[in-house]
């Protein structure tokens, strides 16, 4: 258990997301970046999907009401407990009384925080503890964080942790600067756009702007243009969709998208590469490489190999 003394620039409480609900127009909702969530719970010996805090930025500030097991990935947002800078992508001990800190970011842009035993302890709604907080559900009332806010964890004897002191390998621990490299599928409606347009988008350095949060990433770059508009009949929006919209500047979807639009979509970011696109944060670069569904789904089964390589074994 922890109590909240800063909640930051917005933490909130996350699992894997709640699914078959889009029809009725709810998100989907869920961490971000699923390969540091998931990552996090294997560290703690948890299910994967498990509930964690989602810190963005910086400013989470929190103490420890009991010892617990803890791992920290993602970005580095320069973590410290008892003011002491601590170690990201491996478990870790915190006493009752610990003050734990995420100080300000250095790279990339959520950490993710999990604890042993099960996780974060909240009821689910509609099969998930999922903080939607356009909805208003899940996590704490369907809010952000606040003060005084006491975050439960599974009562389990820490004795009963058998990994501790796991860590993620290094060649595992992914690197965030300030470029990112998204490979992309082309489609839905690509041939909405002109050729030469398609490799503008393919060639060029687009930009985060400050609209950049947990539904999507808008970008400002050279233009995408269309061949007849931007208008389609509305249709369901997925994760990773990139969207050109009547100004042409492409906006990237996350996890707290809306259900469905109506602007033709360029393309989409790959299963593996929608962990870097999470860590984006304002003023960042983006670029684009096209690549097919075939190599896509070679690159999944290699990253799903490493995870279960990693839930077999505990590196110490």
């Amino acid at each position: 258990m922890f109590e909240i003394i800063n909640p930051g620039v917005f933490t909130t409480i996350q699992d894997l997301g709640r699914t078959g609900y889009q029809k009725y127009g709810l998100a989907v909702a869920g961490s971000a970046d699923q390969y540091s969530h998931r990552i996090a719970n294997i560290l703690v010996g948890n299910p994967e999907s498990s509930a964690v805090l989602e810190i963005t930025l910086m400013g989470l500030k929190m103490k420890a009401i009991k010892e617990a097991i803890i791992a920290v990935t993602g970005g580095d947002l320069n973590f410290t407990i008892n003011g002491v800078l601590a170690p990201l992508w491996s478990s870790l001990t915190v006493k009752e009384g610990d003050i734990l800190q995420f100080n300000g970011c250095k790279s990339g842009c959520r950490a993710y925080l999990s604890i042993a035993g099960g996780g974060v302890s909240v009821p689910k709604v509609l099969g998930s503890k999922s903080t939607d907080t356009v909805g208003g559900i899940g996590g704490m009332e369907g809010r952000v964080l606040k003060k005084d806010d006491i975050i439960p964890s599974n009562e389990q004897p820490i004795q009963d942790f058998k990994g501790i002191r796991r860590r993620l390998p290094d060649h595992l621990i992914p690197e965030y600067t300030n470029t990112f490299h998204l490979r992309v599928v082309l489609g839905p409606q690509e041939n909405a756009f002109k050729e030469e347009a398609i490799q503008t988008f393919l060639t060029s350095t687009y930009k985060a702007t400050k609209d950049v949060n947990r539904m999507g990433c808008r970008l400002e770059g050279p233009e995408i243009e269309h061949i007849a508009g931007a208008d389609i009949i509305s249709e369901g929006i997925f994760f990773g969709a990139i969207q050109v919209p009547k100004n042409r500047q492409p906006i990237v979807f996350l996890v707290g998208r809306q259900s469905i639009g109506g602007y033709t979509k360029i393309g989409g970011v790959i299963t593996t590469d929608l962990p870097k696109l999470a860590q984006v944060k304002p003023g960042d670069s983006i670029t684009f490489e096209q690549t097919t569904v075939e190599e896509a789904h070679e690159l999944l089964r290699e990253k799903e190999k490493d995870l279960s390589i990693m839930k077999t074994y505990s590196y110490r």
